[in-house]
């Protein structure tokens, strides 16, 4: 964002943090000021320049009232989060946790990592109890729902330890896309990070990129071009990875990864 927030920081808050008037509107340059995008004088010169939109328009007039719950604002083509009260974290599941918030055979759940949240969440999407990596939480209903839905083509990459020699037939193979039980998968990006020699295992290493969530694809679609999969991480979802957290942890979305995550589901 340009300005004082940094791409990695959270800046928001609810509609009761924010200072509106009886119709619950608020200048812009100020809201755009309050989210950290910038001092409020850098804010008027970011309007007079052009380079704020609001629902699609440029605002160049200082004084232009939003509602700061509703509007879609874009700073210098960078989406800034609207006020709300939900939530969206990313948690770095480990391996032989469920993609559940409860599991009546008493195995470990998500829940474990947001126990201390006062919040209801829920998972977006799924991960194999044997597969560790990315997973998003959130109390936001339609947001899970966009970002699950295939007809988004959200982009998720996975780094899989795979037995075997993978050859450059095999990757292309698989670049040209695999027919599966349940229809064609395409990947968008598939790439060798590492073969035998560099692994004394005697697997390779392939990192591929897909936009779909049907269920054990990626397990599915590597075992189809013969080589079963060992170890299986998600390291992204669209532009959240998984840079700097740890197995277990759990951050919150910073507000840029959360405005690309808006604008590309159309919230």
């Amino acid at each position: 964002m340009t300005g004082g927030a940094a791409s990695g920081e959270t800046n928001r808050f609810t509609r009761s943090q924010v200072e509106t008037d009886d119709e619950g509107l608020v200048r812009l340059q100020k809201f755009l000021a309050q989210s950290g995008v910038a001092s409020r004088r850098k804010c008027e010169e970011l309007m007079l320049e052009g380079l704020v939109e609001v629902d699609g328009e440029v605002v160049s007039k200082l004084g232009t009232k939003v509602d700061p719950a509703t509007a879609v604002i874009h700073v210098d083509g960078k989406r800034l989060p609207p006020v709300s009260a939900h939530v969206y974290l990313v948690l770095n599941k480990p391996r032989g946790v469920v993609s559940t918030m409860s599991d009546p055979e008493g195995r470990r759940t998500l829940t474990e990592f947001v126990e201390d949240r006062p919040e209801r969440l829920f998972h977006v999407g799924r991960l194999d109890t044997d597969t560790s990596g990315l997973i998003l939480l959130t109390n936001d209903g339609e947001f899970a729902h966009r970002m699950a839905h295939p007809s988004y083509e959200v982009d998720k990459t996975y780094v899989a330890e795979v037995d075997g020699d993978v050859w450059p037939a095999t990757l292309k193979k698989l670049r040209s896309g695999v027919e599966l039980d349940d229809g064609p998968v395409h990947p968008s990006h598939v790439r060798l990070v590492a073969g035998p020699k560099g692994n004394p295992t005697g697997r390779s290493i392939v990192e591929l990129t897909i936009h779909e969530g049907r269920n054990r694809i990626v397990r599915r679609l590597l075992d189809s071009v013969g080589h079963p999969v060992r170890r299986l991480t998600r390291t992204s979802f669209g532009p959240v990875t998984l840079a700097g957290l740890q197995t277990g942890k759990v951050r919150e979305l910073s507000d840029d990864e959360l405005g690309a995550l808006l604008d590309g589901v159309g919230l």
